[in-house]
């Protein structure tokens, strides 16, 4: 089943809140403050904790997006549809993004409800990196600086 905003919204997925710049730039910094415990984990070998924090500092920097047009996800799911369809789908933002979130967040979810989760080193380093360009290529759409 195809996804797009006015299902999500139908659904309630997805609801409406002001447009807030505000909540973006907070969204990223919480993205940021993720992204730097993905690295301290990966330093510390907890590849587990690694992973789930990358994917969060996806969550959080595509959540940005949200709050800048003036929603609110009720679901992970509906973050990577909301891009997809307001974004993706109109050229503004490649697929390869949707893609690596929805990677991730299906990770995250296996991680969290299977007794057997497992994932290699390299999986890991390339959460991380996927995470920072993730971050960078939000910041670049919204038309936030680092920093």
């Amino acid at each position: 089943m195809k996804f797009d905003v006015d299902k999500l919204l139908e659904s309630e997925l997805l609801r409406r809140v002001p447009k807030s710049g505000q909540k973006a730039k907070e969204s990223i910094k919480a993205a940021q403050t993720w992204l730097e415990e993905a690295k301290n984990d990966l330093k510390a070998e907890s590849f587990r904790s690694c992973i789930l924090a990358s994917y969060l500092a996806m969550f959080h920097a595509a959540r940005a997006v949200l709050f800048a047009d003036g929603f609110r996800e009720k679901s992970h799911f509906a973050v990577a549809r909301y891009l997809e369809d307001r974004y993706a789908n109109k050229r503004l933002l490649e697929d390869k993004w949707i893609k690596l979130l929805d990677h991730y967040r299906e990770m995250r979810h296996s991680d969290q409800h299977s007794t057997s989760f497992f994932a290699s080193e390299d999986e890991v380093r390339n959460s991380l990196h996927s995470a920072e360009t993730f971050l960078q290529r939000i910041r670049e759409l919204l038309g936030i600086k680092s920093g």
